[in-house]
């Protein structure tokens, strides 16, 4: 009987992972489309992008609970409980992804209707691959419980903020140059931005992997570039 309830956990605990990994990849394909939306000028892929959120919402909603009733019915042990309360952080972090795609295909339903910053929307595409293939290897370190592909990813959350940084100065002298360059290139900083913390959520997730393989979340603080910003950013 005893074997009988652990196979039981095993199997209910491998189904709410799985979850997650699905929702890493539904989370992944959303920040692509978003960018490729921005950089073709594609309002119909934004649209699709923006109604595609809400299964990103629903399943979070089905990890926490799955979660929650393991954690409640099955009082498990040490190791047991890291992952249970594992998949709990990074459906969050995914979520919240997938509201910074969202809000990147908002704006470029408005970007559209405005003339194009040259450069800006190829430049943006590049670094949301960059963060894209951070969150596909922080997803595949969960899989694998791979400690060294997790802290690779955590690594390399500093090339993000150093692409961030060089594109808000590119917007910043193009609206010194010209004002009426401001308003398309506050939304280009906001998408941006955007894309940075996505970056700082996917070392989130790899942070969490870390803690799940050791039992301890790494001590030193994670490299960080300078960021610059504008005084306003938007969530």
């Amino acid at each position: 009987m005893s074997q009988h309830i652990v196979s039981s956990f095993d199997r209910d605990l491998e189904a709410v992972q799985a979850m997650v990994v699905k929702m890493g990849g539904l989370v992944e394909a959303q920040l692509l489309d978003a960018a490729q939306a921005l950089e073709t000028r594609d309002e119909e892929l934004a649209e699709t992008v923006r109604g595609r959120d809400k299964a990103v919402d629903k399943l979070e909603e089905q990890i926490n609970e799955e979660a929650a009733r393991l954690i409640a019915l099955r009082s498990p042990a040490a190791s047991d409980l890291r992952v249970a309360l594992s998949v709990i952080k990074i459906s969050g972090s995914l979520e919240r992804v997938g509201d910074y795609s969202k809000n990147i295909a908002k704006r470029t339903q408005v970007l559209s209707q405005m003339p194009t910053i040259s450069g800006s929307a190829g430049a943006i595409r590049r670094m949301a691959q960059a963060v894209e293939a951070m969150l596909k290897d922080a997803i595949d370190s969960y899989i694998q419980r791979d400690e060294n592909l997790a802290a690779d990813v955590r690594s390399r959350d500093i090339e993000v903020d150093q692409m961030y940084n060089a594109l808000f100065r590119e917007f910043l002298t193009y609206m010194l140059e010209d004002p009426r360059n401001i308003t398309a290139c506050m939304h280009l900083h906001f998408i941006a931005k955007n894309i940075e913390r996505m970056g700082d959520l996917a070392t989130g997730i790899a942070e969490q992997v870390i803690y799940l393989v050791t039992g301890e979340m790494p001590d030193e603080d994670r490299p960080k570039s300078d960021s610059v910003t504008l005084d306003k950013v938007e969530d």
